[in-house]
This record gives structure tokens, C-alpha cells and sequence, in this order.
């Protein structure tokens, strides 16, 4: 019989005894809620409370969104999830002609914190913990939902949800950076120290595996390259003279769920335990800073576009996954995301199958069900010894912004993604519906907005905002921005003031994204790729 391997090219046998298997129960498990975290971070699991059920969104216009917003809120939904458009991602102004073409196809446009306020209309901000898949400008954002409370009358405190600020992840998978990583280290370290100090519910981080699986790596690489990553931030916040207690149990991950259902719970598994010794081993930190708290997405990677209903079946497996390996949020894909984006129809049954899920599928009645099964505790071996692996090359070249500089995780998850790729073409890996059980079908259309007519409203918006503003005050709290950004440069030595107060200062007075990601670009420069 040749030989079975999963999608991570670890050897699966037909059989795993219990002689297979060096597990320890309380060296390597342990019960949930006690290092290292195996079973679950905390000892009740889901049956004191399900999984967050969080659903991604962003359409067009701030107004359309927080539409959306309100539909899956009725229908269930326990927090929100921001998707927001590419210039708003990179710091552009929809104004700007860099932006033509792009405003509100991939999620909304921000420009301002006007454009925020009606993002979060009717939102209970103080009630819904609210989750914004946004790097670069970040900080930028979180400024922005910060006054969006303060104008209401919420305190800071009183807030809730995350920020995925993970720049280092963007070098490695998606792009989306606008400066070079050693201020963009430096900015994610004052943002830790700043929400630690005045939003304390807040995740000043969300580290990232999801996007780096999107990209083609491996459930291995996933997890090692995002706690590479993740290692490099601690280290940068710990050298910035913060307590690695008093940030990291703050830290949040976001990882896929994939569809190889053992090796995605194995995996999840694998991570809490490797995390949870990691951060011991390291940095000599406390329980609740090895704790790995992590959101999941369903892979928007697995979906297809032909038979696209079979992608309900998909998520369905992932969402499994996510949960049988101990997720504290979800969000599961809608079946017609490989098309277009999201239509309602398809949102709500994505947020129907976590109902289902947890609900009526018996996943949520005791905590971490698959535990002992031997296969599935060999496999979380596995996972976590070839994680240690891929973890010592990436400290031999320096850590992860070093290894990035040198293109190491770059060129394995490309060469991952290849190798894949050669597989479903050669149908080795069978994916139903593109290469096998076809029907010659075409993929059905979903019709597209108008975006040019989009883009008009959103320009016209930010044109009136700066037409009602106080100049002199925007740029004057623009050039106080300048001012404190070269204390964020390496060549930096000693105490930075606070740069955030200068951005919430900047946002209050209605200075534009793109206005202010200029005003940092000017001190820090724009990064430029090696290759």
C-alpha cells in the first residue's frame, strides 16, 4: 500500500496503537484551562459560552456595510468583522488618483472618522466587541473608533474587540504595508503599550496565520511562520521596555481552518501547547500571557467558483474543525465568496452553519472531544515537532524580520503553493466539482454595484468633511505627528513619546487616512521590496 500523507506531507498509517503514541498527560495536556493549554484555554470551554460567531463584512460604503452589520446581528451574530477597501488597507484617500479603481471593491472605504460614525451607526459600542482586519494604518483606525466612542460618550475602557496591526505578515503574504518594518515594529510596540494603559479589553494585535495560509503554505508554516512573527513583536515590545505580562495576555491569533479536518484540529492543538512553552521558555511569562486565544477563518482559498454549493459543505467540514480544535471566534465564508462579494442569502446560511454547529451537532457539550484519540495525538506531535523545526531555521537567520529580508518564508510558502498546485492538476488531490465529479456547468454570475458611482459618492463625502473642517487644526495636529514620528526610526535610542495621542488628536480634527499615513511617510519612508 503506497504510502498516505497529509496535505502538511506528514505520514498518515492506517493505524495508530497506543504503542505509537509518547503522549503525557500531564506534561503535554494537561486539563483544559491549565498549561499548556492543549485541551483548550479555559476549563469549561464552550459549555460556559460558545465561540464568538463573527462575521466578516465590508461593502462599498460605510452606510451599506453597517446595513450588513445589522442584518447579521439580528440573525444572531455575536460580534462584527470589518473588511475594509485596499486604499483605506494602504493609506490612500479615495480622492486620491492612486485609489481609481479600487474604492469599496474589497470592503469598505474609511476616509474619515465621519465616514466611521456611520460605519457604527446604532452599534452598541460598548456592548459588541468589534473585530477590524487592518494593518498599515491600524492605529490610524483604532484612533478613529476610539473618538467614535468618545463623541457618544463611551469610555475607552468600556471597549471592546481588535486590531490585526500584524505588518510582518504583509512582507510575507499580502502587501498591503506602506512602511519599512523597523517604524512599523516600533508603531505595533506603542500600540501594545497604549491599549495595555487605556483600552485594557481591547487586542492591540490579531497575528496572523490566516493570510499566510492563504498564500499556499502548509498548516505547518501556518503556524510557524505566524509564531515567528508573533515572537518578533513580544521581543520588539520587551525591548521597548514593556513587561511581558502586562501586553502579551492581550495577544490574539487569527488562523484557517482548512479542509483535512484531523490535521486542522491536530493543528490547532499544537499550536496552543507550542505557544504556551514558548512564551515560558522565552520570556519567563505567566499563565495568562501563554494562553493562545485565536479567531478562525473558514479558507477562502478552498472555495471554488464552479458548483459553488458544494462550498457549504466545506465550510461546514472547517467549521468543525475550528471548533473541535478549540477556536474562541468564527467566521465561516459564505458559498459564493469565490465569485463575488458576499450576497445576503449567502452571509446568513454561513451564520446558520455555526448555529448548527453549535447548536445541534453536540461539538459545544464537553471540552476538546477528539483529546486521546491516538492518531489525532500523534498528529499533534507531529505538527509541533516539524513547527520546532521550521522555528529554529527562521531564529538562525535573526528572527523573523531578518528571515523576511531574506526572503526564507516567502520562497517556502511559494514553493508550497507550487507543489500544490502541481498535485490538483495532476489529480492527486481531488478537489469535487473542478477535478472530478464535473458537470460542465458554468459558474453562475452574481451581479456587481456600481462601483464608479460608488467611488463619485464616497470622493463627494470627503470633499464635504473637508470643506466643513478647521484647517489650521489638521494640519497643525498633522504636523505634531511629524514631529514625534523620528523618535520611531532605528536610529532612535531611549524613550519615544507617545505617538497615538497624536493620532487620536489628528482624527478628532478630521484629518483624512491617506492625510495622515502621509504625515508618517514623510519620516519614515515608504518600504521597497528587495525582489
Amino acid at each position: 500500500m503506497s504510502e498516505r500523507l497529509s496535505p502538511s506531507g506528514i505520514p498518515v498509517p492506517a493505524v495508530v496503537r497506543p504503542t505509537d503514541v509518547t503522549t503525557d498527560y500531564a506534561r503535554d495536556l494537561g486539563d483544559p484551562g491549565e498549561y499548556p493549554f492543549t485541551r483548550g484555554v479555559q476549563a469549561t470551554m464552550y459549555r460556559g459560552r460558545l465561540w464568538t460567531m463573527r462575521q466578516y463584512a465590508g461593502f462599498g460604503t460605510a452606510k451599506a456595510t453597517n446595513e450588513r452589520f445589522k442584518l447579521l446581528l439580528d440573525a444572531g451574530q455575536t460580534g462584527l468583522s470589518v473588511a475594509f477597501d485596499l486604499p483605506t488597507q494602504m493609506g490612500i484617500d479615495s480622492s486620491s488618483p492612486r485609489a481609481l479603481g479600487e474604492v469599496g471593491r474589497v470592503g469598505v472605504a474609511i476616509d474619515t472618522v465621519d465616514d466611521m460614525h456611520t460605519l457604527l451607526d446604532g452599534i452598541p459600542l460598548d456592548k459588541v466587541s468589534t473585530s477590524m482586519t487592518i494593518n498599515a494604518t491600524a492605529s490610524t483606525l483604532l484612533a478613529m473608533y476610539i473618538v467614535v466612542a468618545e463623541e457618544r460618550g463611551i469610555a475607552r475602557a468600556a471597549l471592546s474587540g481588535t486590531v490585526q496591526n500584524d505588518i510582518l505578515k504583509e512582507y510575507i503574504a499580502r502587501g498591503t504595508y506602506i512602511y519599512p518594518p523597523g517604524p512599523s515594529l516600533a508603531l505595533t510596540a506603542e500600540m501594545f503599550r497604549f491599549c495595555a494603559a487605556e483600552v485594557p479589553q481591547w487586542n492591540p494585535i490579531s497575528i496572523s496565520g490566516y493570510h499566510i495560509r492563504e498564500a499556499g503554505a502548509t498548516a505547518v508554516q501556518e503556524v510557524a511562520f505566524t509564531f515567528a512573527d508573533a515572537l518578533e513583536y513580544v521581543q520588539q515590545a520587551v525591548n521597548a521596555g514593556l513587561p511581558v505580562d502586562a501586553f502579551a495576555p492581550r495577544l490574539s491569533f487569527f488562523f484557517a481552518a482548512h479542509n483535512d479536518l484531523f490535521e486542522e484540529v491536530a493543528k490547532f492543538r499544537a499550536a496552543r501547547r507550542l505557544w504556551a512553552r514558548l512564551m515560558r521558555e522565552r520570556f519567563g511569562a505567566n499563565d495568562a500571557s501563554c494562553r493562545l486565544r485565536f479567531h478562525t477563518q473558514t479558507g477562502g482559498v478552498t472555495l471554488t467558483a464552479q458548483q459553488p454549493l458544494n462550498n457549504v459543505v466545506r465550510v461546514t467540514v472547517q467549521a468543525l474543525a475550528a471548533t473541535l480544535g478549540g477556536t474562541q471566534s468564527l467566521h465561516t465564508n459564505g458559498y459564493d465568496e469565490a465569485l463575488a462579494l458576499p450576497t445576503a442569502e449567502a452571509a446568513t446560511l454561513a451564520l446558520r452553519t455555526q448555529q448548527i454547529v453549535g447548536y445541534e451537532s453536540g461539538v459545544a457539550q464537553t471540552v476538546d472531544p477528539l483529546a486521546g484519540s491516538w492518531y489525532v495525538e500523534q498528529l499533534t506531535d507531529a505538527i509541533e515537532a516539524r513547527t520546532l523545526e521550521l522555528l529554529a531555521r527562521v531564529d538562525a537567520l535573526g528572527g523573523a524580520a531578518d528571515a523576511i529580508r531574506a526572503g526564507f518564508p516567502q520562497e517556502e510558502i511559494g514553493r508550497s503553493a507550487y507543489e500544490h498546485q502541481l498535485r490538483v492538476e495532476a489529480g492527486e488531490t481531488v478537489v469535487v466539482g473542478v477535478n472530478r465529479f464535473g458537470d460542465g456547468q458554468e459558474p453562475p454570475i452574481i451581479p456587481a454595484p456600481d462601483f464608479s458611482a460608488l467611488e463619485r459618492d464616497q470622493v463627494s463625502r470627503l470633499s464635504a468633511v473637508r470643506a466643513a473642517r478647521d484647517g489650521a487644526a489638521v494640519d497643525a495636529a498633522l504636523q505634531r505627528i511629524a514631529e514625534v514620528a523620528p523618535q520611531y526610526l532605528p536610529a532612535h535610542s531611549g524613550a519615544r513619546e507617545p505617538l497615538m495621542p497624536r493620532l487620536i488628536d489628528a482624527v478628532r480634527a478630521r484629518a483624512s487616512v491617506g492625510e495622515i499615513a502621509d504625515a508618517l511617510e514623510g519620516v519614515w519612508g515608504r518600504y521597497q521590496p528587495s525582489v
